[in-house]
């Protein structure tokens, strides 16, 4: 089974990401330190909140170098809601300083008629076919919980954009990161099956997740 280690910082109820995994083929483990990340095939970093106080936990549990060095050696990555925005270099929603290892940041949704942005919404491929996105319709909808999006500095990582107000960018990709602005453990047979597809994706099958 695939190996997927969950970073465990306080930012999210984690159940029902482990259990969508482990039903998409992956045997998971919480790292609650650093020490416990290990050399998983996949490794996600979910969330949800602000900015800030993510940022704080993630140094208590010394995980912001290994994070970066993941990135930066291009292993499989999955960074969910925050786990997303914390990826680029600073937030609007509190000033805080994130991983940086995307450039851009984190702004307020434009012109949205409600927020927080809640429930499903459709969510449109920009760039070339993704593995992530294998068997699923082109323009699926998923379950979104946010205020905030990222505001990529390079166009070229947007996968996915989705409109509430102003459209913004609802999916990022990297080489063998990802990220996704939506739950996709809340998001019926698409999201499961995104899951299944990264956690394939991670152990080689079906390509570079």
């Amino acid at each position: 089974m695939t190996d997927v280690a969950v970073v465990d910082y306080g930012a999210g109820n984690l159940v029902s990401i482990e259990q969508a995994l482990v039903a998409g083929g992956a045997s998971v483990r919480r790292a609650l330190s650093a020490a416990d990340i290990g050399a998983p095939d996949l490794l996600v970093v979910p969330g949800v909140g602000a900015a800030a106080p993510a940022m704080e936990r993630l140094r208590a549990g010394g995980f912001v170098d290994p994070i970066r060095a993941w990135i930066a050696a291009d292993r499989p990555f999955l960074g969910i809601c925050l786990g997303l925005q914390l990826l680029f270099d600073v937030s609007d929603e509190d000033g805080a300083e994130t991983l940086g290892v995307l450039g851009g940041r984190t702004v307020r949704l434009d012109a949205a008629p409600t927020l927080p942005h809640i429930g499903w919404n459709q969510v449109d491929r920009v760039a070339a076919e993704h593995p992530a996105f294998g068997g699923i319709a082109p323009g699926a909808d998923f379950y979104f919980v946010h205020s905030y999006a990222a505001a990529p500095a390079d166009a070229t990582v947007v996968l996915a954009e989705t409109g509430h107000g102003a459209r913004f960018v609802s999916a990022v990709a990297r080489g063998r990161l990802l990220g996704v602005q939506f739950h996709p453990e809340r998001s019926g047979t698409d999201g499961l099956r995104l899951l299944a597809n990264v956690v394939r994706a991670a152990s080689g099958v079906g390509g570079a997740a």
